[in-house]
C-alpha cells in the first residue's frame, strides 16, 4: 500500500471534519471565547473521534513527520483542527523525547490562540512530558516571563497535572510568584488553578502561601487557588472570620 503524503492526510481528514461540521453550532461556539476563533462547528467528543480514526489511518508513524502535520493544522488557524494537534500529540506519551518541549512551546506562542487549544495541548502533553522528562521544567517555568499570553498561562497549566500528583511544589510557587500581578485575566486564572492543584497534595504549603499573597494577589487567582478548602478555611483566607472587608480582598 502507498504511503500517503502529508497532503493528502490532511485533506482527508479535513473533508471528514468538514462532513461533520453543524452551522448551527458553529454559529454558537464563540459564546465560551472571547477571543476570535474560527470554527467548524463539532462537537468535542467527535473531535476526538475523528482525531483518533485518522491517527489510526495514519498508521505507524515517525514523530518529527506527525509535528509537521500538526505544525500545519495549528497554523490553519481552525479551532478542531488545533484539538485534532493536541489529541495526536498526546497519544503519543510514551514516545516524548526531551526536545518535544520546543516543538509545544513553538506551538503555543505561534498556534494557540484561546484558552481551550492552550489548556488542552499543556494538559494532555506537557503535563505529560513535565512527568517523564522533569529536567525541561526550567524551559516551561521560563514561559511564564513571556509577553505571549498563551506562553504564560501555559507556564502555569502545563504543571497541573504534575501538581495534581504532588510534584514540583518549589516550581509550582515559582510560576505563581513570577505571575503574580499579571495583568490577563486568563493568565490569572491558569495559576490560580494551578495552585488549587497543588492544594489537593499540598493543603497546608498551598494555604500558607495563599495569605501570605492574599494582599497582592489578583481576586479572581486567589478565589480559584481557594476553592478545594472547606469553608471555614476559604472565609479565613478571604478575612471574613476577621472581619476584613470584602472589598479589601484580592
Amino acid at each position: 500500500m502507498t504511503t500517503p503524503t502529508d497532503d493528502e492526510v490532511l485533506s482527508r481528514l479535513r473533508a471528514t471534519l468538514t462532513d461533520a461540521a453543524d452551522e448551527d453550532l458553529r454559529a454558537t461556539s464563540g459564546r465560551v471565547f472571547k477571543e476570535e476563533i474560527r470554527p467548524y462547528g463539532i462537537r468535542v467528543a467527535t473531535v476526538r473521534s475523528i482525531a483518533t480514526r485518522a491517527l489510526a489511518d495514519l498508521g505507524p508513524v515517525d514523530l518529527d513527520r506527525l509535528w509537521r502535520l500538526c505544525d500545519d493544522m495549528w497554523a490553519s488557524g481552525w479551532l478542531e483542527e488545533s484539538f485534532v494537534a493536541c489529541y495526536w500529540a498526546a497519544a503519543q506519551a510514551k514516545r516524548f523525547r526531551p526536545s518535544e518541549v520546543e516543538v509545544f512551546g513553538r506551538w503555543l506562542g505561534t498556534g494557540v490562540s484561546n484558552w481551550a487549544s492552550c489548556d488542552a495541548l499543556c494538559t494532555d502533553s506537557i503535563g505529560r512530558l513535565l512527568l517523564r522528562y522533569p529536567q525541561v521544567a526550567p524551559t516551561v517555568v521560563s514561559w511564564a516571563s513571556s509577553s505571549n499570553r498563551w506562553l504564560r498561562r501555559g507556564a502555569a497549566v502545563s504543571f497541573i497535572r504534575p501538581a495534581r500528583k504532588g510534584e514540583f511544589l518549589d516550581t509550582v510557587f515559582q510560576v505563581a510568584e513570577t505571575l503574580l500581578t499579571d495583568q490577563d485575566d486568563l493568565v490569572r486564572k491558569g495559576y490560580g488553578w494551578l495552585l488549587k492543584a497543588a492544594s489537593r497534595p499540598h493543603p497546608d504549603q498551598v494555604y500558607d502561601y495563599l495569605l501570605a499573597r492574599r494582599d497582592v494577589m489578583p481576586r479572581v487567582a486567589f478565589r480559584y487557588a481557594l476553592e478545594h478548602y472547606d469553608r471555614e478555611r476559604r472565609d479565613a483566607a478571604m478575612g471574613r472570620a476577621t472581619g476584613r472587608s470584602a472589598t479589601t480582598a484580592p
